[in-house]
């Protein structure tokens, strides 16, 4: 069994283009992945909505739908990127899936990908704890939608030891940024080519059952 480590932030355009490449690695027996949010928008991270970034991400956006088949919606563009009142803050989302992580650990995906299709496609903002509490509670994971709502010491310390985990992984593989792949074979760990997520999955499967 080999254990990929999937280093992701939730308010990354790119990680939101690796979704269906990833869902479809999860499917392989031989295969066992971790996710570790690294709160690259997160704490320090986060900064106020802006014209320059709005059209940076756009423009990025394009180029991850193209290659991935992923949907960047006209409501995304205008009430998320378009906005002056939002933050670009994953803190939120990142507490969200901590709290999903502790309360129903299988369906921690499935969570991010709901946070993720509620800022591309729905146009709403994922920065906004309210949301991702709203999202949350329509998965049915109303425990860790209460646990949004009022984050206990448990919640916090973890969700801070997550981060913590994953900035040092980046750290210790010198990853400039997510998403970011680690193999771990049982004999040492290397980081993937993660622009493999967006070719042909099937062949970046067979390349990580050889290594």
């Amino acid at each position: 069994m080999r254990r990929l480590t999937y280093l992701f932030d939730p308010l990354c355009g790119w990680c939101y283009g690796a979704s269906p490449a990833l869902e479809r690695l999860m499917a392989h027996e031989s295969l066992t992945i971790d996710l570790v949010p690294t709160g690259l928008f997160a704490d320090e991270g986060a900064f106020p909505m802006n014209a320059a970034f709005a059209a940076h991400a756009w423009e990025a956006d394009q180029r991850i739908a193209r290659l991935s088949g992923q949907r960047f919606t006209e409501q995304y563009r205008v009430n998320v990127l378009a906005s002056r009142t939002a933050a670009v803050d994953s803190g939120p989302a990142t507490l969200g899936l901590t709290a999903v992580r502790l309360t129903a650990p299988e369906r921690e995906f499935e969570a991010l990908k709901a946070i993720q299709h509620v800022r591309y496609v729905e146009g709403r903002d994922n920065g906004d704890p309210a949301v991702i509490a709203d999202v949350l509670a329509g998965l049915g994971l109303a425990e860790a939608a209460a646990r949004c709502h009022a984050a206990d010491e448990e919640l916090l310390a973890a969700n801070r030891a997550r981060i913590a985990e994953g900035r040092a992984e980046m750290q210790r593989f010198g990853a400039r940024g997510v998403p970011t792949l680690i193999l771990d074979t049982g004999r040492g760990r290397a980081t993937v080519d993660a622009s493999a997520l967006f070719g042909e999955v099937d062949r970046l499967a067979a390349a990580l059952d050889a290594a």
